[in-house]
């Protein structure tokens, strides 16, 4: 029977240079135990292709914004026969494309054919800023668009008259209030599917981030659905209303007595939960509210006064 084909080793240097790295990163990653340490030969210390996958592995999880603290877990949890490939499966399917749109390339001309045929550097600029655009390296007339959709809205809002400048600033405030949609979303399906996956050791496993995967899979399109039936039925209502008071069919509605949802950005909510606490969010929201209010009234009071006087 032949003997199985030699692995090949490597000595620090080489390592380094096949896995892309430096000797000072492999040593800082062997003295935190992300990297098993290496075979003593005479005077020689010798790598592997062990520690080749391993360097992989490492850099893999730190481009998806891993920290080394939950690398070391990950991996302990492979070396113990937990399953990382399973781990990272379910990191791919999370970080994947969360729609069937694709990307598309649209030149600086084409780009100003579409919004009237007049160049505005200022609103390409904030475009790139807000993604709506992303730049090309090395082509800097050509831009990638990320969401055709997106673009062919702004399109069609400029031509029926929306500035430019508006158009932006109706998306910074929208995108604050679908994060905070998407954060609660994701708070709601971690609370009632994921967390025995997240908190449970013995769901750790290959079998279970499959499982898990799967569960993404089927629970991504339903935040759409619900936002696509949601934003359908509140369009309908609210748009009936406003056409029915401008044709003086009836008169605005005075506004309701008792408690009203209002859809606040994800970070405002998370600044005031670390000042107050979660349970005092409302409380306080009102009280600085009706502060704001009072201040109000006293600066007219006061600058009615002056003016009599």
């Amino acid at each position: 029977m032949p003997d199985p084909p030699a692995q090949n080793t490597y000595r620090i240097d080489d390592l380094a240079h096949q896995t892309r790295t430096t000797v000072r990163t492999i040593r800082a990653y062997q003295d935190r135990g992300l990297l098993p340490r290496p075979e003593r030969r005479g005077r020689a210390n010798l790598y592997s292709e062990t520690h080749v996958t391993r360097l992989h592995q490492i850099a893999h999880l730190l481009d998806r914004g891993y920290t080394l603290a939950s690398i070391k877990e990950l991996l302990d949890a492979w070396d113990t026969g937990r399953g990382l490939g399973g781990v990272l499966g379910l990191v791919t399917e999370v970080e994947g494309p969360w729609t069937d749109e694709r990307p598309d390339r649209i030149t600086r001309a084409e780009l100003d054919a579409r919004f009237g045929g007049t160049p505005d550097d200022g609103a390409v600029g904030e475009a790139v800023e807000l993604g709506v655009l992303e730049r090309i390296d090395g082509d800097p007339d050509t831009f990638l668009v990320p969401s055709p959709q997106e673009l062919s809205v702004a399109v069609e809002l400029h031509a029926a008259g929306v500035p430019l400048s508006a158009i932006s600033g109706h998306l910074r405030e929208l995108r604050g209030q679908v994060e905070y949609i998407a954060a609660r979303f994701l708070e709601f399906t971690t609370e009632y599917v994921f967390a025995r996956y997240l908190d449970d050791p013995e769901h750790r496993t290959d079998a279970h981030a499959a499982e898990a995967a799967s569960l993404v899979r089927r629970l991504r399109p339903l935040a759409r659905q619900t936002i696509d039936a949601e934003l359908a039925r509140a369009m309908r209502s609210l748009a009936t209303r406003h056409l029915r008071t401008h044709l003086g069919a009836e008169q605005p509605a005075k506004a309701p007595c008792g408690d009203r949802s209002v859809a606040l950005p994800a970070s405002t909510i998370g600044v005031v939960e670390q000042l107050v606490g979660r349970e005092h969010v409302s409380e306080f929201i009102a009280l600085a509210t009706e502060r704001e209010l009072q201040a109000r009234s006293l600066d007219r009071l006061a600058s009615g006064t002056a003016q009599g006087r």
